[in-house]
């Protein structure tokens, strides 16, 4: 029997230039694109290129060339957050006058001893925006979620964040910032991407309050670590996907994801494979965590 369709579920993929598409973010690609058309979902692709000075050449058309390559097909047109600047700061000068933002002169020696949680040095020190980084004030209360596969998370936002980074020093926008703008801009209502993102989720279920979005649902995959405990990704000697391994890293990608995959799938062209992958997608079957050593396994 097929599954019914929900229009209403609208996801999306979001890879940062930096790098090319690396497996790990293969895996990420490969869970939100299920999760959005096993019940007929829309997946909606947009890059996140809010860090000029740490983007690759040519990595936005390598990344999209990987994803056409590997039989993703995505609705709607790409969305660019270097497009977006107006938007956010819209939202940031709102919040500058309503006193929930101000500029923070800190330094990042002055600020290295505090273990991450930003002391409230510059909260009410009155200093000018610019040449400064815009910071967020934070209310001391915990905010808390149920992940699709990580389950509960807890985060007191004073306590173990402090007020955050809204906008650089550098005039550049922060993700935390450009990611909730963007997400309720398109209309993304479930949003399903790598574990390292998890203590980022309340943050940004913060910033959706203040503009008075709902929250989406999350998921967040696990991350694949290599044997020295750090993830892999695009600062970690990651090769481009290779074009001619595509049918077996995508079978590889879906059992790293938990799912039963035969080996006839490699008998079939990329998007067969992911049509046959939406109508058997399970997330109950996800793993928390992977390490590298296992995806190779499974």
């Amino acid at each position: 029997m097929s599954k019914p369709a929900s229009p209403a579920y609208i996801g999306r993929f979001a890879p940062t230039p930096s790098g090319y598409l690396h497996f790990g973010s293969l895996v990420a690609a490969l869970a939100s694109y299920l999760d959005a058309r096993a019940v007929g979902g829309r997946w909606l692709l947009r890059m996140e290129d809010l860090d000029p000075p740490r983007e690759m050449p040519g990595a936005q058309d390598a990344i999209l060339r990987s994803l056409e390559t590997y039989g993703f097909e995505w609705d709607g047109p790409l969305a660019r957050q270097s497009q977006r600047h107006d938007a956010y700061a819209e939202v940031l000068q709102r919040w500058l006058s309503q006193g929930l933002a101000y500029a923070c002169t800190c330094s990042r020696k002055q600020l290295e001893q505090h273990q991450g949680v930003y002391p409230g040095f510059c909260r009410n020190a009155g200093h000018g925006s610019e040449n400064a980084a815009i910071r967020l004030r934070v209310p001391e209360l915990e905010y808390r979620f149920i992940d699709r596969v990580q389950g509960e998370f807890r985060q007191h936002l004073g306590r173990e964040v402090g007020d955050f980074v809204i906008r650089r020093r550098d005039g550049l926008y922060a993700y935390q910032l450009a990611v909730v703008i963007d997400d309720a801009w398109q209309g993304v209502n479930a949003v399903v991407r790598g574990a390292d993102l998890l203590d980022s989720t309340p943050r940004q279920l913060y910033l959706q309050e203040l503009l008075g979005v709902a929250a989406p649902s999350y998921l967040h995959v696990p991350l694949l670590t290599q044997p020295d405990g750090h993830k892999l990704g695009k600062s970690y000697r990651s090769p481009p996907l290779p074009a001619e391994q595509a049918r077996p890293l995508l079978l590889r990608a879906l059992r790293a994801l938990g799912q039963d995959a035969p080996e006839a799938l490699l008998e079939l062209p990329p998007n067969a494979i992911l049509a046959w992958a939406s109508q058997h997608w399970q997330v109950d079957r996800i793993p928390r965590t992977l390490s590298m050593a296992e995806a190779q396994l499974r």
